[in-house]
């Protein structure tokens, strides 16, 4: 037997061929890592955005006063949707001593994508003096609920017929609105053509329909620099993947299929200088719309503190809707 020591010689040139080789694998697996991320930072914009966290005590004080001196009281409490997860609630309504009758009717708000709650704080001043309750939740996947993802509409009007559903069987509300921003708005259109119970609803900048937002979305962050074959291409990807992880099909969220059978009465809104959900959204569902509608262009755009105008003009809308004059008459008699 003999035992034979081979080595491998290696010249300069062929040194040369495994260097460059070996980090052209490394500049493709760079690659390859960079487009995983940003995939997948891609598809949980739209499902997963940046959650907002707060406490109980960023939602104020439980029994607090408003200009003219009335008091109201918050009540927090948990609510169970069809898919068993809990959403966050808090309910504003005046104090038992000035509550001018034992239904009210109630204001139900509904925020937006990257939101929570707290944004219906903001309307203390335009619901609760004409003797409406105001309702806010946290949707699932959204604030302090329970859920890991976003649908933009298709499972949070779920979570909206669950809390409209409480509000009928606790005894304490007559007629019920709905006003909501954003993801929101489009989810009262996506829920309000199968409730005939809804008085009215105030939707500020919905999206006409979720495939086309995204494509415009796409548009906007590449400049329109990419071809729209491929825009459709990362889209369908986008929908395979989302439909895998968070359960339902971006293709399938689409408010302009329920407006033309809306009929209550509506108040639609859309900031001048929007460039995430346009305008064009809100007054093509407005001329969609089956039932009574208006429309408001404000000013500012998608994220801006709505104008004391258009405040104003939301409290006027759900007063006549939800037929406020009566209580204000019984309120003068007391």
């Amino acid at each position: 037997m003999y035992l034979v020591r081979c080595s491998l010689r290696y010249s300069p040139r062929s040194i040369l061929d495994i260097n460059l080789a070996s980090d052209l694998r490394g500049r493709e697996m760079a690659m390859f890592s960079t487009w995983s991320n940003f995939y997948t930072e891609l598809w949980k914009a739209i499902v997963r955005p940046p959650r907002d966290t707060y406490s109980l005590e960023d939602l104020g004080p439980t029994c607090f006063q408003l200009q003219g001196g009335r008091t109201y009281q918050r009540t927090d409490l948990v609510l169970n949707n069809a898919r068993g997860q809990k959403l966050a609630c808090s309910h504003f309504e005046p104090i038992a001593a000035e509550r001018v009758a034992r239904e009210l009717p109630c204001v139900i708000y509904l925020h937006g994508n990257c939101s929570s709650r707290l944004e219906a704080l903001a309307t203390f001043e335009s619901i609760l003096p004409s003797n409406i309750s105001l309702f806010c939740f946290d949707f699932s996947g959204s604030g302090l609920s329970d859920g890991t993802y976003l649908s933009l509409g298709h499972f949070e009007r779920d979570d909206l017929e669950t809390v409209i559903t409480h509000l009928r069987a606790s005894g304490g509300v007559s007629c019920i609105g709905l006003w909501g921003r954003s993801m929101g708005a489009s989810t009262a259109l996506l829920h309000a053509d199968r409730d005939p119970s809804i008085a009215g609803l105030v939707l500020d900048s919905p999206f006409t329909d979720l495939k086309k937002l995204c494509e415009e979305l796409v548009n906007k962050y590449t400049n329109s620099q990419v071809p729209s074959f491929l825009v459709r291409l990362l889209l369908e990807m986008v929908r395979s993947s989302i439909s895998h992880n968070a359960d339902f099909d971006i293709f399938e969220v689409s408010p302009k299929e329920h407006a033309p059978s809306g009929f209550a009465p509506t108040l639609f809104a859309a900031a001048r200088n929007d460039t995430f959900v346009k305008p064009s959204h809100a007054q093509e569902l407005h001329k969609l719309y089956g039932g009574q509608s208006e429309f408001l262009m404000i000013d500012g755009d998608h994220n801006s503190p709505r104008s004391r105008f258009f405040m104003d003009s939301v409290a006027i809308f759900f007063f006549n809707v939800l037929q406020c004059e009566k209580l204000t008459q019984m309120a003068s008699k007391d």
